[in-house]
């Protein structure tokens, strides 16, 4: 078993490491996207499925609330939330649109749309980043494997390249780590 602990840690080591070879680049784009978009007083819309939708939340929680800095609240809606609109437009529209019924009532030109997947081809991300790009938002995708059918819609795209999907969440969870602790500095500091 301790063998099994140490090659899934190694697995986790390597992920990262090429985050850091192959995404800094996007990240720090991502970033300076999200800190321009702030400061003209838009806002970030975050969605996925899942783990994925876990993290949307997580990324919302640590804009709106605080990262590290105490310092005023930003803009942000998590799309996986509200159960109420979830399911009624699940229901009434089919489950490919709950985002996209979301970016067109809260999207606005200059705001950034976040979609995450670890396959690269969740429906409903892919047809709000669409519309989101239609919109004129910057669109962001946090993927994975090879980026799948979100990459083409994608402004900014961080693919973790990788196939394991636990990897994959963990690569994601650290790209959103860095992308709020430097919108916080390059906000408040």
């Amino acid at each position: 078993m301790i063998e099994e602990i140490r090659a899934q840690l190694r697995a986790h080591v390597e992920v990262i490491t090429l985050i850091e070879r192959e995404l800094a680049d996007m990240i720090a784009t991502a970033v300076e996207t999200t800190v321009t978009a702030l400061r003209a007083g838009n806002k970030l819309l975050v969605m996925g499925n899942g783990g994925s939708a876990a993290d949307a939340q997580h990324f919302v929680a640590e804009i709106v609330g605080r990262f590290k800095m105490e310092r005023k609240a930003l803009p942000a809606i998590a799309l996986t939330t509200d159960t109420s609109i979830l399911t009624a437009i699940g229901n009434d529209y089919g489950y490919d649109l709950v985002f996209k019924r979301q970016v067109e009532a809260h999207a606005r030109p200059g705001d950034v749309v976040v979609g995450i997947s670890t396959s690269g081809n969740s429906p409903n991300v892919l047809e709000a980043l669409k519309l989101a790009r239609e919109m004129e938002c910057r669109t962001i995708g946090l993927l994975g494997k090879d980026g799948g059918t979100i990459k083409a819609v994608s402004d900014i795209d961080l693919t973790v390249p990788c196939n394991d999907t636990p990897r994959v969440q963990e690569g994601h969870i650290t790209i959103i780590h860095i992308i709020c602790d430097l919108v916080e500095k390059k906000l408040f500091s």
